[in-house]
């Protein structure tokens, strides 16, 4: 099949062996895939993963041990847990230590024409939603995750730092539970899409008062943007962290202990929601979709993604 491949340098393939479906699993052909700020990192080396990256996606069953599920156009949940384990028993099963994750760790990815996922992991798409909104499932659940988390009411000061993809999705969905975030980021006119949506954005080179947030969610995706976020968290308050990235972070964590910061790691999250607020255009998807290219471009597609001011990059199969 074809698809792109990276073992240390990212390439497009045409000779991909086809995924076998194991026991519980449906052979998912693959129509949309979009690239996240984890895509970046894995080919910078983050995760030391290597085969086929991409867990955004759309796709349609093709086989499964369930007849019911051939023909459905579906998104799926990246997580695959042993369901064995004690921590699986104990609920907790996308920590399981044993677990594959779509285009991350042990199991390959979306940006192929083939995938595979236990039936368990499915989620039917309705009708109404097109591949280009859909495949913000993921990073919109990762999004609803937060709410899962912490206790937010409209009453906090809320700041988002990074004003990427995810920075965007995070601020909707603070704003659709009655909070009035603030936007930290350093594009204009990505501040300006989030003023459209009543969210005040700042540009991080203006004064921000240190301490001012009662809750600050890093999506920034780089370590400078992590140290702006500890500085404008109160003390007591709490530091919600999405990032991920290849490289390390300097951290004093005598700081955190001095003034009582609670951290909250954040990033899987629930489907029914995300696909609750897509479907209701409570979220508005898209103006973030900046460049949409064919499977066949899809090395071009990870250099556009990664250019400065790129919001989100789709890729199509066919």
């Amino acid at each position: 099949m074809k698809g792109l491949s990276f073992d240390g340098r990212l390439s497009f393939r045409e000779d991909l062996e086809m995924p076998e479906p194991r026991a519980g699993e449906a052979l998912v052909r693959v129509r949309c895939a979009g690239i996240c700020r984890t895509d970046l990192e894995i080919v910078k080396g983050y995760m030391g993963f290597q085969g086929i990256p991409g867990h955004e996606f759309v796709g349609v069953v093709e086989k499964a041990p369930e007849s019911s599920w051939i023909g459905k156009r579906i998104t799926g949940e990246i997580n695959c847990p042993c369901r064995v384990c004690p921590v699986c028993r104990a609920g907790r099963s996308n920590h399981c230590p044993n677990r594959t994750v779509l285009g991350i760790a042990g199991r390959n990815g979306a940006f192929a024409e083939y995938l595979t996922l236990p039936l368990t992991n499915l989620h039917l798409l309705p009708d109404s939603l097109e591949d280009d909104q859909a495949v913000f499932t993921e990073p919109l659940a990762a999004c609803f995750e937060i709410l899962e988390q912490i206790d937010l009411h409209p009453s906090m000061k809320v700041a988002v730092v990074g004003d990427g993809r995810l920075g965007l999705l995070v601020v909707q969905v603070l704003s659709a539970t009655g909070i009035s975030p603030t936007l930290v980021g350093h594009h204009r006119e990505h501040l300006d899409l989030a003023a459209r949506w009543n969210v005040r954005g700042v540009l991080e080179e203006e004064s921000l008062l240190p301490g001012h947030f009662d809750v600050v969610i890093d999506c920034s995706g780089s370590p400078s943007g992590f140290s702006l976020a500890e500085k404008l968290v109160r003390p007591r308050g709490t530091l919600v962290l999405k990032s991920t990235f290849a490289e390390s972070v300097s951290v004093d964590l005598s700081l955190f202990v001095v003034h009582e910061i609670t951290i909250v790691g954040s990033r899987c999250g629930p489907f029914a929601p995300a696909l609750a607020a897509l479907e209701t255009a409570a979220v508005n998807v898209g103006p973030m979709i900046s460049a949409t290219y064919p499977l066949s471009q899809g090395v071009e597609a990870f250099q556009g993604a990664s250019e400065r001011g790129v919001l989100k990059v789709l890729v199509e199969m066919d």
